[in-house]
């Protein structure tokens, strides 16, 4: 999902609302720039519900790379690929918790995490390190366990990005991707995380904007065969949400008003749009919506979004960072020689960030070099630690690493570097991973 509000605090998550259109909103979306400390968020998400008690409030803190609560200074819990690299279900499900629990007392009962899509392909950037893993039941297990955690705490899960964008190496915020894995494979690969999130009792599913060749010729938003796929092959009856409409997957083929028009005939129950969707715009959606969808389907989709913030009407707050330290400590791997002669010199190679995850306003420290440019003089090499981050999808990265020197990749650890003394995986770039890594260098 997309940065982006309706108004100067809140993004929009249009939810087809009660009444046939005439309640309002059944939910907003609050993304890293409506989040600027826990006790103002508590107070704006206390505000929105003054205006409408049964709000249903969602972020996407999916941990690691991908936070709002804590973009300013990276999260405090590692993402999935740490958590499927420690492949400690109890962990996983406390780490969920605390989330949760953080989630909850800031008002906010709508998670849209976790990531239940499986790494087909290391050169997708848009899942990544947001995925468990690239094992099928790996991924279902955790997936299962992200949801159990984050749901002890009252907050919904929402398992994504149905039936599987991982099996997708392009990025449907910038396009449509097409997907040629048969039905079979996909029964195989793809599917059984979000039947394991299902089973756990997952309280929302959130759409793919991928065509899956195997299923329809329609992306997966706008497929009735999809969302038929989950609610009778997974037994899935919960909320159906849409990622965001704006995103070129849809707006860029079908248009804003027609990608709502047909996710709702589809079978979605809430559609999602980021902030920078003009009020017009969302009036324009509102009025095709009204024209174009009949009510019952209209009120058999505000009824579970009604049933979702139902259950969702008393998160429990708590804390537990202890959690998320112990999850990314766990997390590391280490290969070769990673002692230093002296305080280490940090120099962070930072690639393009995905829209998903945003620019990151936390690092390491130290020197910082973008594609393009070139490293400054480096002395004392024996302290010198080059950080990447998917370096086996930047060939600048690779070639700027220097020989003798500690590498640590917060990425995906498909390449090592074969002229380095020694190499650490953080398996994301989450604050509490740097800190995991950093605190593992200065010890020895």
């Amino acid at each position: 999902m997309s940065e982006g509000g309706l108004g100067p605090a809140a993004a929009a998550c249009l939810f087809p609302p009660l009444g046939a259109l005439v309640e309002g909103a059944g939910g907003v979306v609050l993304f890293a720039r409506d989040s600027q400390s826990p006790d103002q968020l508590a107070e704006l998400t206390a505000s929105l519900r003054a205006e409408r008690p049964g709000l249903l409030i969602a972020v996407d803190e999916e941990g690691g790379d991908v936070t709002r609560l804590e973009a300013r200074n990276g999260s405090s819990f590692p993402g999935n690929l740490a958590l499927g690299a420690v492949d400690d279900v109890a962990l996983t499900r406390r780490v969920a918790a605390a989330i949760g629990g953080e989630l909850a007392a800031c008002g906010v009962n709508f998670d849209l995490a976790p990531v239940a899509d499986v790494i087909v392909d290391p050169a997708s950037a848009i899942v990544g390190i947001r995925s468990f893993g690239t094992d099928p039941a790996l991924v279902s297990r955790h997936a299962a366990a992200f949801v159990d955690g984050l749901q002890s705490a009252g907050v919904a899960a929402c398992a994504k990005h149905f039936p599987g964008h991982g099996e997708s190496v392009a990025d449907s915020h910038l396009g449509l991707p097409s997907v040629e894995t048969d039905l079979e494979t996909l029964r195989a690969r793809a599917l059984p995380p979000f039947a394991a999130a299902v089973d756990a009792g997952v309280r929302a599913v959130m759409t793919a904007h991928v065509r899956f060749s195997a299923i329809d010729d329609e992306a997966a938003t706008l497929s009735a065969k999809t969302t038929g796929l989950l609610r009778s092959e997974l037994g899935f009856d919960g909320l159906v949400i849409t990622d965001a409409l704006e995103m070129r997957a849809i707006s860029g083929t079908v248009g804003l008003e027609g990608g709502a028009v047909r996710a709702l005939a589809a079978g979605a129950d809430a559609l999602c749009f980021g902030a920078d969707v003009a009020p017009e715009q969302v009036e324009s959606v509102r009025k095709a919506i009204v024209g174009g969808v009949p009510e019952a389907r209209l009120l058999e989709a505000a009824a579970r979004v009604a049933e979702t913030a139902a259950w969702a009407s008393s998160p429990k707050a708590h804390r537990d960072r202890k959690a998320g330290a112990e999850a990314a400590r766990r997390a590391l791997r280490v290969e070769g020689d990673v002692s230093l002669s002296g305080e280490p010199l940090f120099v962070e190679l930072r690639p393009e960030a995905t829209i998903a995850a945003g620019e990151a306003q936390h690092g390491l420290g130290g020197i910082e070099v973008r594609e393009g440019e070139q490293l400054p003089p480096l002395e004392d090499l024996g302290r010198v630690v080059i950080v990447v981050r998917d370096a086996h999808r930047h060939a600048w990265q690779r070639e700027l690493v220097t020989a003798g020197t500690v590498v640590v990749e917060t990425g995906v650890p498909e390449w090592r570097p074969p002229a380095a003394r020694g190499w650490i995986s953080t398996y994301g770039a989450g604050r509490v991973n740097l800190e995991a890594a950093a605190e593992l260098l200065r010890r020895r």
